[in-house]
């Protein structure tokens, strides 16, 4: 009889095809390089087939490798259900924890709940509303399974499915510009920025736009925590903003808020469904990101 493929193996081949380096794998699986080699080589020679080119500095796969990553996936999702199977669980949905802005949370993810139960039966999504920061915290210590985001991904071990893009544009009340206009980029001066943090992260997609040329100076800087108390200030005439254009876009077109600066392009982002490089339920979260393509921000 055929020995069968250790699942530790494949374990070992999978993390290699996702990092396309061997160092990087091993530490992701908690081996030493040297043993995570023998792991990759125990598998070509019990299927007789290379499964990697080999360079000093990464690997990718070989055709027999490309061939392999999909069942390997699957078998591994399989073999992380035994303990459900074991328990009696099989038949029951499995149960995410799905971190999410509190805008986004609330206006998209929230009313999909509904549909994402009956093209996907098989999973139940528990929501927890945080900012990113906090959500990439939770999701590093496993108290989130996964994350809705367009944050910024600073630990190499998440990685992330592209749901849609995300747009940004640079706002404020009209009753403020009526008095004190914001033409041109030394206008500036005569407003206060409002943003999440002292790390300016909605700023940014306005100061990095090439079609900037020249960096502002704003009379002052007020940080609120979260979207929608910057919009809601915005929109009390105490500042100006950068802000995700699906959320300030019935304020656009009610004449609330108006565009500034129309003729740069701010810099766009993309949401992601984050998880964590390492859960063995991957093929279930491209299930979910697939799903939640079917949705994009109208």
């Amino acid at each position: 009889m055929e020995a069968l493929p250790s699942i530790e193996n494949l374990r070992c081949f999978e993390a290699a095809a996702r990092t396309e380096n061997f160092r990087a794998a091993a530490k992701l699986v908690a081996l030493t390089p040297a043993a995570f080699g023998q792991r990759i080589k125990q598998l070509e020679d019990q299927l007789g087939a290379a499964l990697f080119l080999r360079t000093t500095r990464s690997v990718r796969l070989t055709t027999e490798g490309q061939a392999l990553l999909p069942q390997a996936r699957k078998i591994l999702v399989e073999a992380g259900e035994c303990a459900r199977i074991v328990r009696g669980e099989l038949g029951t949905p499995l149960s995410l924890t799905v971190g999410t802005r509190f805008e986004l949370g609330l206006s998209w993810l929230l009313p999909l709940l509904p549909e994402l139960e009956r093209v996907l039966p098989q999973l139940r999504a528990n929501l927890y509303f945080g900012s990113g920061p906090d959500l990439l915290a939770r999701l590093g210590d496993g108290t989130l399974d996964c994350v809705v985001t367009s944050a910024r991904l600073p630990d190499p071990s998440f990685e992330g499915e592209v749901l849609f893009e995300e747009n940004y544009v640079f706002v404020a009340a009209a009753s403020l510009v009526e008095h004190t206009p914001f033409r041109r980029r030394r206008d500036a001066n005569r407003h206060r920025l409002l943003d999440v943090d002292a790390e300016l992260p909605l700023y940014r997609y306005l100061r990095d736009a090439p079609g900037l040329r020249g960096a502002m100076r704003f009379e002052s800087h007020r940080y609120l925590g979260v979207g929608e108390a910057i919009r809601r200030r915005v929109i009390a005439g105490e500042g100006v903003a950068v802000l995700p254009e699906y959320m300030v876009r019935a304020d656009l077109a009610n004449g609330s808020l108006v565009q500034l600066l129309r003729s740069v392009e701010l810099l766009r982002d993309h949401f992601r469904l984050v998880f964590r490089s390492a859960d063995l339920r991957r093929e279930r979260f491209f299930e979910f990101a697939e799903a939640l393509r079917r949705w994009p921000l109208a």
